[in-house]
């Protein structure tokens, strides 16, 4: 990926608003240090409170971060189980911290297959940091994509059959109303680490106009020059959504 200057990066109006970021490479990062995935999982954890913080000092407005998909479950039961007892450690950890940052937490996803303790934590935290207005955090666990767009044509579907919605009345701006990420902005940005290109049915409608970032540095390593790095492409990047680059930057008056 191409590297900005300082001046580009320190361009706010180039800032992304939503940053939205899949959070690969931690099993690889581990095994390339002789490490049990266990271990990698612990170093992404503190590279997840990194990222929150690097995004605080940047004035970024909203992150999203993609901790644990629906194909997830597909993994060994050992290791499914050391992080979900993971997230419900490092919530509980950073509940007075999120608090006194002024950051607000939600837990995006299906939480059918969650633990009673899990979804206790969770519903604490949204609460607790529900007035947080300096960050709005976002973790997707058991989500996905199709999950997510499923769910909001079921909702719809109930709202019609009830007479609460004409069929009529659903644009764009309805569906995405009845979104898990509703009524955060779409992610600018989507970073993925650990090497893979593909979004891996992560936002599949957010990120229909998200600039697509990825780099081969395993989660746990990206550190604050990483984050510029990503921040200084994007403020390089000239987003159209569909008009001409004359219609973006018009020629000015000879």
């Amino acid at each position: 990926m191409g590297i900005a200057d300082d001046s580009a990066v320190s361009l706010n109006q180039n800032r992304p608003q939503h940053i939205a970021v899949v959070m690969d490479g931690n099993g690889r990062w581990a095994q390339e240090r002789g490490l049990s995935r266990g271990e990698g999982h612990q170093q992404g954890a503190v590279a997840a409170k990194r990222i929150v913080e690097l995004s605080l000092r940047a004035g970024i407005p909203h992150l999203t971060l993609f901790a644990f998909s629906s194909e997830n479950w597909q993994r060994p039961e050992a290791e499914v189980e050391l992080l979900m007892a993971l997230f419900v450690q490092r919530l509980e950890a950073e509940l007075p911290s999120l608090i006194e940052q002024q950051i607000r937490l939600r837990v995006v996803g299906n939480r059918a297959n969650f633990s009673n303790e899990l979804i206790a934590i969770i519903n604490r935290v949204e609460t607790e940091t529900a007035h947080g207005d300096a960050l709005s955090l976002q973790i997707a666990a058991d989500y996905g994509g199709r999950w997510d767009i499923t769910q909001a044509a079921r909702l719809m579907a109930r709202q019609v059959a009830a007479g609460e919605l004409q069929p009529e009345q659903i644009d764009e701006a309805v569906f995405q109303s009845a979104l898990a990420l509703s009524p955060v902005p779409d992610p600018d940005l989507l970073i993925r680490t650990g090497g893979e290109c593909r979004i891996s049915n992560f936002l599949l409608w957010q990120c229909a106009y998200s600039e697509l970032y990825f780099t081969d540095i395993c989660w746990p390593d990206f550190d604050e020059q990483a984050f510029n790095e990503s921040i200084g492409w994007y403020a390089q990047r000239s987003r159209r959504f569909g008009r001409t680059q004359e219609q973006i930057t018009p020629r000015q008056a000879g």
